[in-house]
């Protein structure tokens, strides 16, 4: 039995209720000569009797059913309430219940849901705080090891690689040899031991990469090329005007000089090298070129791990990476910043 038809059988019972307390007194007070009158007295062709019961049953059972439904309507404002408390949706408050009790009941559900949407807040905080602080200490560990494994390197493979480069140039200037044939034998192992060496920078570039420290990155930029030019067999040129750049936006654009450089290094067998910084039309254009050996840019892994380190760095900070190779011509890379001055003036 729903709250409806409970009202309405409440409404009947105290309706008949009423009528019997009432008409018992009356008919006490005032006897009437002949009981027969209350049934053969009509009204609208039906007995007195049975139509006054019938008027009280009607009228209770019409109270029955309007309050039955409004109380329905009350209590099913709350069950939706708690519905939408049960279910994370917000409660809504465009109609509260017009029932006092009832509209208290709403009221604390949505308190009550407030509550849990701050400690749900508080949660996904913490657990955001408590993986980015364990995502800091992996980022830490990785680098103090990759910053270990680059001075092992260099102290030995490195320096190894040093001995062997002189020692075989040594022997090539100094040999006098009996065919043609033993000679480009002593030439490419002194090719592979110089390759060897450019490998190795520009892994250790790779594993410890230069930090600006304070510096500008037009600084940073001269210094690391100079510090190349001295160590590597290539002829770098270079152009970088002093542009005034946020430090995130600075450090984002070194690392990905420095990848690419790695990048030429390692695989272009590139004699020339040429990096441009410069500002134009309110953007900063970092461009690195080289005269190597370039490669087919559509079959070059996706998940190449320093294209997509590069690609992500760019994106970083709201900036464009445009990579174009031609097979033995060489390689050009380019990235475009966008300058936002203060105030949303570019």
């Amino acid at each position: 039995m729903n709250a409806v038809q409970r009202y309405m059988v409440t409404g009947i019972g105290f309706s008949l209720f009423v009528f019997i307390i009432t008409a018992v007194p009356l008919f006490i007070t005032y006897p009437l000569p002949n009981w027969s009158l209350l049934w053969e007295k009509e009204i609208m062709g039906v007995p007195f009797l049975l139509f006054m019961a019938g008027t009280s049953i009607a009228a209770g059972a019409v109270f029955g059913i309007v309050f039955g439904f409004f109380w329905q309507k009350q209590w099913r404002m709350v069950m939706d309430a708690l519905r939408q408390l049960e279910y994370g949706q917000p409660v809504s408050s465009l109609d509260p219940p017009k029932l006092k009790e009832a509209a208290a009941m709403v009221a604390h559900i949505q308190k009550i849901q407030k509550q849990m949407a701050e400690q749900v807040k508080l949660s996904q905080r913490l657990a955001n705080e408590k993986a980015e602080e364990q995502e800091k200490r992996i980022q830490d560990i990785i680098s103090q090891e990759r910053h270990r494994l680059a001075r092992e390197l260099h102290d030995s493979v490195s320096q190894q690689l040093f001995a062997a480069s002189m020692l075989i140039s040594a022997i090539n200037e100094t040999k006098t040899f009996s065919d043609e044939r033993e000679e480009k034998q002593f030439r490419l192992i002194e090719e592979m031991i110089h390759q060897s060496q450019l490998e190795m920078r520009a892994l250790l570039l790779h594993l410890r990469p230069v930090a600006l420290k304070g510096k500008s990155l037009k600084e940073g930029i001269q210094e690391l090329l100079m510090e190349l030019r001295q160590k590597v067999p290539l002829h770098i040129e270079w152009k970088v005007e002093d542009i005034p750049l946020d430090k995130g936006v600075e450090d984002h654009l070194f690392r990905i000089l420095q990848e690419s450089i790695s990048n030429t290094l390692r695989h272009a067998k590139a004699t020339k090298l040429e990096v441009l910084l410069v500002k134009r039309d309110q953007l900063v254009i970092l461009r690195v070129s080289d005269d190597g050996v370039g490669f087919h840019v559509d079959q070059v892994k996706a998940g190449s791990y320093g294209l997509q380190n590069m690609h992500e760095r760019a994106l970083e900070i709201g900036g464009t990476l445009q990579i174009v190779s031609v097979p033995n011509q060489g390689t050009r890379l380019e990235v475009k910043v966008p300058m936002i001055e203060e105030g949303g003036k570019s």
